[in-house]
């Protein structure tokens, strides 16, 4: 069936006419003359069935309609426009679309990517922060690493790793003491993290105590900002040692106290079944899972 789209021309004027609101100023920078660019949106308007414009002594002002319509256009020529260019870039290699959550692709993920660029210079790797599940129909992903339970519905769900957080802070805030007690620490501001809420309550549950404010604290979404705020003696922050190796080396954050919990979540690689067959995927698959499994073996001992 054929599709219901105007003609690309008349979406391009329309877009520029519709952010400056002035037909002429659209027409000197679409290098074409205002009598074309004002019959491209007459055709567009007539093939919408909708005033677009709504056309004064003083110019030109966009109807409520065309408001909503300019938004969304833009939008989509934007994102056609990107698409062009990655394909020019690349002239025509292949391009993996990665979620990840966000710390962990900036720590642990990124300084390993060198490797894989080298292994596979024909492959083109974009990454994009994603801190929760989503649904792969309705995005442009090829793949995502995410930090949860495995249960992710239409997918092909690989294991990578689990993580191990340990209190954190500041120096300052130990006050000279060699580290903390679980008692001390419970006695501190505890820094939450939205994603992983019930943290703290697992970490005292697993030294025996049960804490009745480990819920509270101020709320923060990634490591990255647990981090800075424990830098800034905010409070204590559940973080695993590898997504702040820097800052442990430099002496900013220290080891409050060393014991951690074993979580039932974990660090997952998840490809959609509708793409699993796709051989850049299979070798970004095969790369990172061994990536993984040597880290962890480095961790261990083992």
């Amino acid at each position: 069936m054929r599709r219901k789209i105007p003609p690309t021309q008349a979406l391009i004027c329309f877009e520029s006419a519709a952010r400056h609101e002035s037909f002429t100023r659209a027409a000197e920078e679409l290098a074409m003359t205002q009598s074309a660019v004002c019959r491209q949106i007459a055709n567009l308007e007539r093939f919408l069935d909708v005033d677009l414009f709504r056309r004064t002594r003083r110019g030109v002002r966009l109807t409520e309609a065309g408001q909503t319509y300019s938004r969304r256009i833009a939008n989509r020529l934007d994102a056609v426009e990107r698409d062009t260019l990655s394909l020019m870039g690349n002239k025509g290699s292949a391009t993996l679309e990665l979620a990840t959550v966000p710390t962990f692709g900036t720590q642990w993920l990124l300084p390993r990517m060198g490797q894989f660029v080298v292994q596979h210079p024909h492959v083109t790797i974009n990454m994009t922060n994603r801190t929760r599940p989503f649904l792969f129909a309705d995005t442009e992903f090829d793949a995502a690493i995410y930090f949860g339970d495995g249960d992710w519905s239409g997918t092909e769900v690989h294991f990578l790793m689990t993580e191990s957080p340990v209190p954190v802070c500041s120096p300052q805030l130990l006050g000279g003491r060699p580290g903390l007690t679980p008692e001390q620490i419970s006695q501190l501001p505890l820094l939450q993290q939205s994603t992983r809420p019930y943290a703290w309550r697992q970490w005292f549950e697993s030294c025996d105590m049960r804490i009745e404010h480990d819920l509270n604290g101020t709320r923060l979404e990634l490591f990255s900002m647990l981090a800075q705020a424990a830098m800034h003696g905010m409070g204590v922050a559940l973080i695993p040692p590898f997504l702040i190796r820097s800052e442990l080396e430099s002496g900013r954050l220290v080891i409050a106290n060393p014991h951690s919990f074993d979580s039932s979540n974990a660090y997952y690689l998840v490809i959609p079944e509708r793409k699993a067959e796709s051989a850049t995927l299979q070798g970004f698959r095969d790369w990172v899972i061994e990536e993984a499994r040597a880290y962890v073996q480095s961790r261990t001992g083992s």
